[in-house]
């Protein structure tokens, strides 16, 4: 709820972009992202611009060239958020975040109930392949 007192938490005025991650946010999901590959030379990029990179794309829903020249590279953005995709760090990074704001708002980190309605009951017992029209014809 914006308060006088929540305000001041929430104002990004200080970024360089709206998107980018204040330094406790950077310290929840630091910890999430795997390290570099063992063997070779060191990383020479900053994970924390990478994200910001990420996050900018998100939140704007830019196309990847309009991703301004101050962040990482596109292909460097691309490669590593394809990376996370395919290795389960976007997964750990939501699920982490996902406990932490069920924490913060007074619940247990998982749910314990479920609501089911007879609309959603419904809906499921006429969807599904019964009704799907195979996309081929017989031949004639």
């Amino acid at each position: 709820m914006w308060t006088a007192e929540n305000r001041p938490r929430y104002n990004r005025d200080t970024l360089r972009y709206p998107s980018d991650l204040t330094d406790a946010e950077w310290a929840l999901i630091q910890p999430l992202i795997p390290p570099g590959k063992s063997g070779g030379g060191k990383r020479r990029v900053d994970i924390r611009e990478v994200v910001n990179g990420v996050m900018y794309l998100l939140s704007t829903g830019c196309q990847w060239r309009a991703l301004p020249k101050d962040l990482p590279p596109r292909s460097t953005v691309h490669d590593y958020l394809g990376l996370w995709n395919w290795d389960g760090t976007l997964d750990r990074i939501h699920h982490a975040l996902y406990l932490k704001c069920r924490e913060k708002a007074g619940r247990e980190a998982s749910p314990t109930a479920c609501i089911i309605d007879s609309q959603s009951v419904k809906s499921v017992e006429k969807g599904g392949s019964a009704l799907t029209r195979p996309a081929s014809t017989r031949a004639s």
